[in-house]
């Protein structure tokens, strides 16, 4: 809470902000003001109301705070190989469209088309631990454009609509501007476009992106093929059994190999560096799921792996903080209430985190 102070205009804001990390850290039953007030003592919920509203706070700036100091307690000690970025989303579902960003959209965490907002996220991981350091709330389309909507809700009228590889990229350019490194992004289908990952390698940091079965890729020969076809190409020698951690079955083996491609990313003046498509296939079903990675030299296989298995990582502090910290339970409608929410409870998790 010291270093986050500088965020508050006053230090009785500060004090409420205190007691609200606090309640979320706390065992109560839901977490909403009503609850957190009543665990700190408070008469009713107005001051928590009021910070999540009206007062004045910085809350990119104390996200930040929480940001630079988990990503440097985490990184502490650990080769730089071994950090990772992850980009993902997460969704929840709402009663109304009154709230920010709410639409009926399809989010895998809903298991499909469902009234919610969906925030995209970002993950700092090492061998050390892992913890959410950004979120930027999706506005869909149709949403960002209606004005009625924006005003009510309180939405900066400099904000455009953005799609979500795009609002990936502004965090991790955020995180990169902030001093914080990893030698790897990691995402998944979503987040494997030309465009992203054309940025993450202007700021010389190698990816690994889960790309669709008909992404096409140019191969070493120069022949143009799908990422399916290309995996069928693989020939029984190159595939190989790899333990990529354990699951409440048993451990959870698959079969990977790589095959060299040409990048269809390099940024002018680059050079191109080190592409392969990594290729996981599933023991006993068959499936294959497609990876493009990114390196300015060779990286072995197990590293590839490695870097790849990492991107659960993001869902496990998607559960978590909305578990233990309360991320998806703050009965909040407008821009700023669901920012500085979200700000407080990545700050408990940032402490859980470290802890």
């Amino acid at each position: 809470m010291a270093r986050v102070a500088p965020c508050f205009a006053r230090r009785e804001t500060r004090l409420t902000c205190r007691d609200m990390v606090n309640g979320l850290l706390s065992e109560v039953e839901d977490y909403n003001c009503w609850t957190l007030a009543e665990a700190a003592g408070h008469p009713g919920p107005y001051r928590m109301q009021h910070l999540l509203s009206r007062a004045r706070v910085d809350d990119r700036q104390l996200l930040d705070a929480a940001a630079d100091w988990a990503a440097a307690h985490l990184a502490a000690g650990q080769d730089e190989d071994d950090v990772v970025l992850i980009v993902d989303e997460t969704a929840d579902e709402k009663s109304s469209a009154d709230c920010a960003g709410a639409a009926r959209q399809y989010s895998g965490t809903v298991g499909g088309v469902a009234m919610c907002q969906v925030a995209v996220t970002l993950t700092c991981a090492s061998p050390a631990g892992h913890a959410l350091i950004g979120r930027s709330l999706y506005l869909p389309a149709d949403w960002a454009a209606d004005e009625e909507r924006r005003e009510l809700a309180g939405v900066p009228d400099e904000l455009m609509f953005a799609t979500k590889p795009q609002l990936a990229g502004d965090l991790l350019q955020h995180a990169h501007d902030r001093g914080i490194r990893a030698r790897f992004t990691v995402g998944d289908e979503v987040y494997g476009g030309l465009e992203l990952r054309k940025s993450i390698r202007e700021r010389g940091t190698g990816y690994v992106m889960a790309v669709r079965s008909n992404y096409m890729v140019t191969m070493a020969s120069g022949r143009r093929l799908t990422v399916k076809t290309a995996a069928s190409l693989a020939r029984p020698g190159m595939w190989q059994r790899m333990r990529t951690g354990s699951a409440t079955k048993g451990a959870r083996d698959y079969h990977w190999a790589m095959i060299e491609i040409t990048p269809d990313d390099t940024p002018e003046g680059q050079d191109p560096g080190h592409a392969v498509l990594l290729l996981r296939r599933h023991r006993y079903t068959g499936t294959v799921s497609s990876y493009l990675c990114w390196a300015p030299g060779p990286v072995p296989l197990a590293k590839l792996i490695k870097v790849a298995v990492a991107r659960w990582r993001i869902e496990e502090d998607h559960q978590l903080a909305k578990q233990v910290s309360g991320l998806d339970s703050g009965q909040v409608t407008t821009w700023t209430s669901w920012h500085r929410w979200t700000a407080i409870s990545l700050l408990a998790g940032a402490f859980l985190a470290v802890a």
